[in-house]
């Protein structure tokens, strides 16, 4: 063996060849691990990932949960620093802003899985309530998703009224109400429903209409309309 084989890295052919793997199998080829670690390969390139990669799925349990983890929380698994949490969440929010534009291209009405697939991807790992609110044309399609409140673990202040206000603004027809359960349970709750009235109620008068309130929540999201709550 020269002198040159013995200084290359041992993880450094591990990452050709997976790089190799993704580009000539393709993504689905890979195990979670793998495609975390062909991302990190990008943000550390000088150290062998994979130990990185599987604690950051050990720690956080899932893809998605490392992604929606907060900075400070996924700098405290070893080999992550500032810059590499940084990437993570930006690959996060290309991720969400692809979703979004696919949205905003097509009747949401008519591509129900691809809503539930951004609202999940949204909420479900959030560890306060939010509540959005997503405002629609006439074709229903996707004028502006909005944060219109947040809170602690049980409860975001909801105002019918700045909806309304809001709606207006926008020339909104339609729009569908979005919250989390950061408990992981998606059950609407007696509050929520009572809410969720209030805000049709509100909106009536004006002629919006209410399409659906979705809870998304660790197992699973929740629609009013398809349980009859709507």
């Amino acid at each position: 063996m020269t002198d040159s084989q013995k200084q290359v890295p041992h993880w450094q052919g591990h990452r050709d060849r997976l790089r190799g793997k993704l580009l000539n199998r393709g993504p689905d080829a890979l195990e979670d691990y793998e495609l975390l670690e062909t991302l990190l390969f990008a943000f550390i390139p000088r150290r062998d990932v994979k130990p990185i990669a599987k604690t950051l799925l050990q720690r956080f349990g899932s893809i998605s949960a490392i992604f929606s983890a907060d900075p400070d929380a996924l700098t405290q698994v070893k080999g992550i620093g500032e810059s590499a949490a940084a990437y993570l969440k930006a690959t996060q929010e290309i991720g969400l802003r692809a979703s979004r534009e696919t949205l905003q291209n097509l009747p949401i009405i008519s591509n129900w899985a691809a809503l539930l697939a951004y609202v999940r991807t949204q909420l479900q790992h959030e560890t306060r309530e939010q509540f959005r609110v997503l405002f629609l044309d006439k074709k229903n399609q996707l004028l502006s998703d909005e944060l219109m409140g947040q809170g602690t673990v049980d409860h975001a202040p909801v105002y019918p009224r700045e909806i309304a206000r809001r709606a207006l603004e926008l020339h909104a027809s339609a729009l569908i109400l979005v919250h989390n359960h950061p408990s992981g349970d998606p059950t609407p709750s007696r509050t929520d429903i009572d809410m969720t009235r209030e805000i049709i109620d509100a909106l009536s008068p004006l002629d919006i209409v209410v399409h659906d309130h979705l809870i998304a929540a660790k197992q699973g999201v929740t629609s009013f309309k398809t349980q009859g709550l709507i």
